[in-house]
């Protein structure tokens, strides 16, 4: 089993879980994304003996897999020689239930026999403990448990168990039904519950897309884009991880194997604004209660770059040396370092989400003269530190500078608080804050502007290209006519473009050079080339991009610019969000089909 990007993610907001080309989940985390892997094949070597479920048709020669129209829930076809066939459908079950949203901690699976006499093996090897085996016990005729570390999971299931436990090729003759988990009697008839659990879910998914106000072109990407991202939150407390998975490499032997289940300040703003243009407000109500406790818990005082799903500070990390890692590639990191880091763009991006609710009438709690007492108190700290140096979006680990882009998302919270200020009638705030906002903006263009080279530099105190100083733009600190703006969009295109994708950088780091493009830089640069009167380039490049998407319609974190292949985790937040706002900037209007 050798492991490969093109997998399909399903989940409920609650847990989540990646299935391969074969139909076999390999990536799975419980009670929650960040907890310890169920099934971890996804980084347990070359060829794992564990950590998977599969569902194999015996002597398979072909499997076919789409999703559900507009849901995250899968159906992978598996055939023989012979023309015997049989459909696995893969689900978290979610909808809503005596008023409360019902998305446990568990997987489902139903498989359908659809042509000719298949014959399965169902090989179900849970991992515990970070790669360790399960102790396994069953309790009854109808369901096996597998007790865990942190959670007891039983699988209730109208297959035989025999067969499970012993792993015995068997014929289907009807529709099998599995439901993994916690350790409850399964109330009810299971057939008919998973079918009803089947029929509600698919329901909750299509109803929340018919929601979407998407573009005109590239309605799937879009779709497929916004429906992953609602699957990176979590929405018992509003936090939105970075991506699904842990320690896939940037690149081949890169030791960058990071540990991407959690809530980065910034990767969750980028996300909310993405879904906001596309009128998913739930996400951004559920992240906006997160936020708040998170600036509250502050107190005025210093602001992580990440928090763990539940609030956590403190996220240490370790390595967990029982996984050998992705195609062999470890360590294998859990927790991220990263918490301990200075950021100061985190401060720009916690006022940017939260403003839009000073304005946004549909919202169900608009945000009060309260919450901009609150706000000011971070804007407080974008002002103290917006030209002190920190370890800047890229997240260096061992050195520091003034960054461009931290100090640009340091005015943005002056900016932007004196927006929310104008909302409330409050002209005394309003001024306060615009002054700070200029004499911020003032004091960067004094010193990242480079003369000579007639652009601005990633750091005050260098002469550096970096991918971010595209989202001068985005923030609106410089408009898209400036020469300012389109100097700098020269000096990296020329710098930092490789065939037809961006690296974020190509100076050393703490590892040494990239090798990888990193996918959502290319993205920032289609943004740049529409903005800057270059349509025609930025749609082909947009085209282009999206042939470098899995089978799933998806993109991970990084791509190899020769090869095309991915890497890094997956799918990832920021490459999503790409996607979207691509799509809605180069669409068509709904007004050109008239």
């Amino acid at each position: 089993m050798t492991a490969t990007l093109d997998l399909w993610p399903i989940g409920n907001c609650q847990v989540s879980a990646l299935i391969d080309r074969d139909a076999r989940m390999i990536w799975a985390c419980v009670p929650r994304v960040d907890g310890d892997p169920l099934f971890s094949a996804l980084i347990g070597g070359e060829t794992p003996d564990t950590g998977y479920w599969a569902i194999e048709l015996e002597d398979c020669v072909s499997v076919e897999q789409s999703y559900v129209r507009n849901t995250p829930i899968l159906i992978s076809r598996q055939t023989d020689a012979l023309g015997n066939a049989i459909e696995v459908i893969d689900f978290c079950p979610r909808f809503e239930r005596l008023g409360r949203s019902y998305r446990p901690t568990a997987f489902a699976r139903i498989v359908r026999p659809v042509a000719g006499s298949p014959r399965i093996c169902i090989r179900l090897r849970p991992t515990c403990g970070w790669g360790g085996g399960c102790a396994i016990r069953t309790g009854g005729s109808n369901h096996i448990r597998f007790p865990g570390e942190t959670l007891t999971l039983r699988l209730t299931t109208t297959a035989p168990v025999g067969m499970i436990l012993e792993e015995k090729i068997f014929r289907v003759e009807r529709p099998l039904y599995f439901f993994l988990g916690p350790d409850e009697s399964f109330s009810g008839n299971v057939e008919a519950t998973l079918e009803e659990m089947l029929q509600n879910t698919t329901s909750e998914w299509q109803h929340w897309v018919r929601g979407l106000a998407i573009p005109l072109e590239w309605q799937d990407v879009v779709i497929r884009s916004a429906i992953t991202l609602k699957l990176c939150q979590h929405e018992e407390t509003g936090a939105i991880v970075a991506a699904l998975t842990t320690s896939i490499p940037e690149h081949a032997g890169s030791q960058r194997n990071w540990d991407y289940r959690y809530c980065w300040i910034r990767d969750a703003y980028y996300t909310v604004q993405a879904l906001n243009r596309l009128g998913a407000l739930d996400v951004l109500e559920g992240y906006l209660e997160y936020l708040r406790n998170i600036v509250d818990s502050a107190k005025g005082g210093h602001i992580q770059p990440l928090y763990g799903v539940l609030g956590e500070a403190t996220l240490e990390e370790r390595f967990a040396p029982d996984l050998a890692g992705y195609r062999g590639m470890g360590p294998v990191r859990v927790g991220n370092q990263a918490y301990e880091q200075i950021q100061h763009d985190a401060y720009g991006q916690i006022v940017l989400c939260s403003v839009h609710a000073f304005f946004d009438h549909r919202l169900f709690r608009p945000a009060t003269i309260e919450d901009f007492t609150a706000l000011e108190r971070v804007g407080e700290r974008a002002w103290e530190f917006h030209d002190q140096p920190d370890a800047g979006l890229w997240e260096l680990r061992t050195r520091q500078s003034v960054h461009t882009y931290s100090s640009a998302m340091c005015w943005a919270a002056c900016d932007r608080l004196a927006n929310a200020a104008h909302a409330l009638g409050l002209a005394d705030r309003r001024d306060y804050w615009a002054e700070r906002a200029t004499t911020i903006r003032d004091g960067i263009i004094d010193a990242a502007w480079r003369p000579d080279t007639e652009r601005m530099s990633a750091t005050f105190a260098g002469d550096d290209l970096d991918a971010s100083l595209i989202q001068l733009l985005d923030l609106r600190f410089l408009a898209p006519e400036d020469p300012r703006f389109l100097g700098t969009l020269r000096a990296v295109e020329d710098g930092l473009r490789r065939g037809s994708h961006m690296l974020r950088y190509a100076t050393e780091d703490d590892f040494g050079l990239p090798e990888t493009a990193f996918n959502v830089c290319t993205f920032w640069l289609i943004e740049a080339l529409q903005a800057t009167g270059r349509s025609d380039d930025a749609r082909a490049l947009f085209e282009e991009m999206l042939t470098r998407r899995t089978s799933a319609g998806l993109l991970s974190e990084d791509i190899d610019p020769v090869t095309g292949e991915l890497w890094g985790n997956y799918p990832q937040t920021y490459s999503l969000v790409g996607m979207i706002n691509c799509a809605a900037m180069l669409s068509k209007p709904w007004t050109s089909i008239r």
